[in-house]
């Protein structure tokens, strides 16, 4: 019998400064049985750093054809496409003809050699690269609970997170 996803829920106070946005989200997340809560929590913060109208989680790990978040205009086009890890050069430069946007977030101690081998086509192509310092993902991953609230400021490249059981900031560079 296959495992069954674990059901995390979480409500953010989410502010992004240089936008002007404040917005109270309530998020049900699914982290799929072979997901570590560094790469869950990943896409939370994805989500947080593209929250937008139309943007939602997909099935993630269990679909090979979804990326980890997408967002859909009113008359269904798709507007982005984001990727949580080192996602396979091919499946990126494909799904770059679907969508507007294109989007990586990596994060892990792999992401350095993966960007080596991938970066001439993915910046030839256009496609946005972010990576995140694994040892700040594993301190937020440290924060998590099934039921969490977090108040989540985002200024600039970095992410100010805050949690009852502690809190920690997450800054990330721009590759391409």
């Amino acid at each position: 019998m296959a495992r069954k996803p674990t059901i995390f829920k979480f409500g953010i106070n989410l502010s992004v400064i240089d936008e002007n946005k404040y917005l109270d989200l309530n998020l049900t997340v699914a982290q799929h049985p072979s997901e570590t809560v560094e790469r869950m929590m990943v896409r939370v913060l994805a989500y947080c750093l593209n929250v937008d109208d139309g943007l939602e989680f997909t099935r993630g790990l269990g679909s090979t054809q979804d990326p980890d978040l997408w967002q859909h205009s009113l008359d269904g086009r798709l507007l982005k496409w984001i990727e949580v890890g080192e996602p396979a050069v091919e499946r990126l430069l494909k799904s770059n003809h679907t969508a507007d946007t294109v989007i990586v977030y990596c994060f892990n101690t792999k992401s350095d050699v993966w960007w080596e081998q991938s970066e001439q086509e993915i910046t030839r192509a256009g496609i946005k690269v972010y990576r995140f310092d694994w040892v700040e993902i594993c301190t937020l991953a440290s924060l998590v609970s099934r039921t969490l609230q977090l108040s989540v400021t985002i200024s600039g490249m970095s992410a100010f997170i805050s949690a009852e059981s502690g809190s920690t900031e997450i800054s990330w560079q721009e590759l391409s």
